[in-house]
């Protein structure tokens, strides 16, 4: 019998991998089998990840320290993983950051620096990939990890770069996804709604924020863990060939209303 979500023996490069949202889906596709390449700019994260990686699921889990933002760094990790376990099938670029306050008062180097994380070191991943990997191998799955905050606007926390950024990000995907579709590489994106990171306790924590789910999200609640592992399994999945350029929001319904 076919398994329609086999990616056993894949491997998986995660960037943003030292905590929160990485580290989940990381531990998703290890669950499913899939090798890890974990890259973060914290090497000491890293290694600790790997290692919970390996002892939790059985699976190859590789470590690299790597800025995002450093094209020759991103060219050196793509390039060790792939001598590391000689193929790269699945790509999630979840590395970000995100810049808070009213729009009037951002600076050019906060808005820059959203930029050149959040959609240029996510362009930077997905090229080095498909250059080195992806398109000479005619498959590939690419992932970005993009936000609900890259649909819509918001009234309750200024973040126009990140906005910016994530929007950005879903049409990054798009046009990605015209483009490599002949090679056999889907590109997709997954707009998270509200879940818990180190980015984001403290926000979600406080009163105001928790009245602001309950008025404002169907579900009336944040994310829980691995409620993001479905959706990251089935679009790396070898069966989802006609699935791409697609913006799935994973977030209690916020966006449907």
């Amino acid at each position: 019998m076919v398994k329609l979500f086999d990616i056993s023996g894949q491997t998986a490069i995660v960037t943003g991998c030292s905590t929160g949202l990485g580290v989940q889906m990381a531990h998703a596709l290890a669950n499913q089998g899939c090798n890890i390449v974990a890259v973060a700019r914290r090497l000491d994260k890293l290694e600790q990840v790997c290692k919970e990686l390996s002892e939790q699921h059985g699976v190859r889990a590789l470590p690299i320290k790597c800025d995002i933002t450093d094209t020759e760094q991103v060219e050196k990790a793509v390039k060790q993983a792939l001598e590391t376990f000689g193929s790269i099938e699945i790509l999630i670029n979840n590395a970000g950051t995100g810049a808070v306050a009213h729009a009037e008062n951002i600076t050019d180097e906060q808005f820059e620096q959203e930029f050149d994380i959040d959609l240029f070191g996510t362009f930077k991943f997905a090229r080095a990939v498909a250059n080195q990997a992806m398109i000479p191998a005619h498959y590939g799955r690419i992932i970005n990890i993009s936000s609900m905050y890259g649909l819509v606007g918001n009234k309750v926390a200024g973040s126009a770069p990140y906005h910016a950024a994530k929007g950005g990000v879903v049409n990054l995907t798009r046009a990605l996804a015209a483009e490599w579709a002949v090679y056999g590489i889907t590109v997709n994106t997954i707009c998270p709604g509200y879940f818990y990171t180190p980015l984001t306790e403290e926000t979600l924590n406080s009163p105001f924020f928790q009245q602001h789910a309950k008025d404002t999200i169907p579900m009336e609640r944040y994310g829980h863990e691995g409620e993001l592992d479905t959706s990251v399994i089935f679009l790396c999945s070898p069966k989802s060939t006609y699935v791409t350029g697609v913006a799935l929001p994973v977030d209690g319904g916020y966006t449907c209303i």
